[in-house]
């Protein structure tokens, strides 16, 4: 019994260890997850921030760019007038005034043509145009796709058009402040968010900004709605004021940090499994050692009964043939018998023993026959059928026997020699139950608990193999079942068995 005290003592220490273990290896995990989203949320604020200067700088692009636009009309209004004022040379000319206008024009690309669209004259385009009038028409309609011309009215009633594009010094800014987002964009913004990320409006319907977001997930309002339905459920929006508008920063959390939060239950899960497959392979070969060692010990006992059995036999024929004392060779006789039994029972340990049908209740009343004549009078058996007649059984009888015997004697030993051992008999199905019931002094939860295991016993003396036996016969020999169905102290214990029906 202290060995499966120890045991049960041992199981709970190292239960309570592997919930230590667990206990820190979650709190830990749920440390570093804290810290790791914190760590997050300030890259998400920087890219907020990041965003909102974003922001500033393509107003202020668009300004300048719309005011260097205006500038350079004007430029080309200014040499158109020039132009004007020189087909028209009066005294009060400043001819070097008017010329310089029109030679300082280095950049602004313009096409003079006649209201026909025939073209008189042009200025600062690509040296590969020049003189080629196919390529001249082809940039006078990019020329008008972006800017209306310029009409110029001379002699009365003569039209002119001046087509006209934006400079290369404006186009190379214009190429170099995109350049310079792109490049923001890229270095700070995707290096400080490294999640999915979006900024919202003001009723949080509509996203102004998004970073990590693949297009496909928000490429229908349905999954936009989603999107921020999500992301508001996963983390508190951040609220920033972008152009003078309240606006709100959503993210998800990474893949990293959602893995990581379930990390220890799959890392537990995974543990626990090769622990349990592991313990399982254990159990199974040490269950099977077990096997064999009892095996080789019911046999090996068997083997040494046997040469004395053969000597006893032969001194009792001895006695009968010399005519003597019967009575002490009709002792002899039986004792000799019982002997056989036990050695047949011993013998069959680890061979298929042979089933039949046979009727329990006839069994058990030459099992108590056995036991009546042996035990003391104070000892009251008795048998109750509740089944309808048909209690055939499959049992090997000699195995089943031992069974009796073991569950009899520890009965008797807990009734102290007087008491009442009853056996009722209960069908259910396609198996029949009997239950044995002493009015001995019962059990312990904890003895109930271990009964069956090898070494449990409450007698002096003893090795606590009996309904440990028991249950080897019952359940590996018979396809049935033993348990302790009921059990109290001072008041007795019931034993039931389980058999299937013949």
């Amino acid at each position: 019994m202290d060995i499966y005290r120890q045991k049960q003592n041992w199981k709970k220490l190292l239960l309570a260890f592997a919930a230590v273990i667990i206990a820190l290896s979650f709190w830990y995990t749920n440390r570093l997850v804290q810290n790791i989203s914190k760590e997050q949320r300030k890259q998400v604020e920087l890219w907020a921030e990041a965003v909102k200067k974003k922001a500033r700088l393509v107003n202020y692009t668009e300004r300048l760019f719309r005011e260097l636009r205006e500038e350079e009309r004007k430029k080309v209004e200014l040499w158109v007038e020039a132009n004007k004022r020189l087909s028209n040379i009066s005294n009060n000319v400043d001819l070097p005034f008017l010329t310089k206008i029109l030679t300082d024009n280095t950049t602004v690309p313009v096409i003079q043509t006649g209201s026909d669209g025939k073209i008189k004259a042009y200025r600062n385009l690509p040296e590969k145009m020049k003189g080629d009038e196919k390529a001249i028409q082809k940039e006078i309609a990019k020329m008008k796709a972006l800017y209306d011309p310029i009409e110029i009215k001379y002699l009365g009633d003569q039209l002119d058009y001046l087509y006209y594009k934006d400079s290369r010094l404006f186009e190379e800014l214009k190429q170099t402040f995109s350049d310079l987002q792109q490049s923001f964009i890229s270095e700070v913004v995707s290096n400080s968010a490294s999640v999915p990320t979006v900024v919202t409006n003001t009723t949080q319907d509509k996203i102004l900004f998004k970073g990590n977001i693949d297009s496909t997930a928000v490429n229908s309002p349905e999954k936009i709605k989603q999107l921020i339905e999500d992301m508001k459920a996963a983390n508190t929006p951040i609220k920033i004021m972008l152009q003078d508008q309240e606006s709100y920063v959503m993210y998800q959390d990474s893949w990293i940090l959602t893995q990581l939060r379930y990390y220890p239950f799959i890392q537990f899960g995974v543990v626990g499994l090769f622990i349990l497959i592991g313990y399982y392979f254990f159990s199974t070969s040490r269950r099977a050692e077990q096997n064999r060692v009892w095996v080789g010990m019911a046999k090996e006992t068997a083997h040494q009964l046997g040469t004395p059995l053969s000597s006893l036999l032969g001194w009792v024929e001895y006695i009968k043939s010399k005519g003597e004392d019967m009575t002490l060779a009709n002792e002899l006789e039986k004792d000799v018998k019982r002997l056989e039994i036990i050695t047949d029972r011993f013998s069959k340990i680890g061979s298929v023993p042979e089933l039949k049908p046979l009727d329990l209740k006839e069994v058990l009343t030459r099992a108590i026959a056995y036991h009546e004549v042996r035990s003391s009078k104070k000892v009251i058996f008795s048998i109750k059928d509740h089944t309808s007649g048909n209690r055939l059984v499959k049992m090997n009888e000699a195995l089943f026997n031992w069974v009796m015997e073991n569950l009899v004697r520890n009965a008797i030993d807990a009734m102290s020699g007087k008491g009442n051992i009853t056996m009722n008999i209960v069908e259910e199905n396609e198996f029949i139950h009997l239950d044995l019931e002493d009015t001995g002094k019962g059990m312990t939860a904890q003895h109930k608990k271990n009964v069956f295991n090898p070494g449990v016993t409450s007698k002096k003396r003893g090795w606590g193999l009996g309904l440990t036996l028991s249950k080897r016969i019952i359940e590996e020999y018979h396809s049935g079942k033993i348990i302790v169905k009921s059990s109290k102290v001072n008041e007795g214990t019931t034993f039931r068995i389980t058999l299937h029906r013949a």
